[in-house]
């Protein structure tokens, strides 16, 4: 799920967009005085960083078209098999015939 998501791409490309490239003053002693925005998302936002943000938004846009394309695919096949399912449920049950109705029993000794 974590790969259909759109909410995945959307989050990375974003933090991509916002971070790369920039620098931060780091608050711990000792050590680096800065840390970068890639380390920042590989580390704290843990962002795949193997393809840009655009890979991230042309994921987004192609999902989208693939979502609405199921959906068309959905309401056309609907239109088309929902008169074949009215018809199939709709046609008359076969009964047996050796079974008398009790209800014309009742009416047949009315007319008597």
């Amino acid at each position: 799920m974590y790969y259909i998501a759109f909410h995945k791409y959307a989050n990375q490309g974003f933090y991509k967009n916002e971070f790369e490239g920039l620098t931060f003053p780091k608050e711990q002693i000792g050590g680096q005085s800065t840390i970068t925005g890639d380390e920042i998302l590989r580390k704290v936002w843990q962002v795949e960083m193997g393809y840009s943000k655009w890979i991230d938004v042309a994921i987004l846009f192609g999902m989208v078209i693939l979502y609405r394309l199921i959906f068309l695919g959905v309401i056309k096949g609907k239109e088309k098999f929902k008169p074949m399912i009215k018809a199939f449920l709709s046609r008359p049950t076969k009964q047996c015939t050796n079974v008398e109705d009790p209800s014309s029993k009742h009416l047949h000794e009315a007319k008597m």
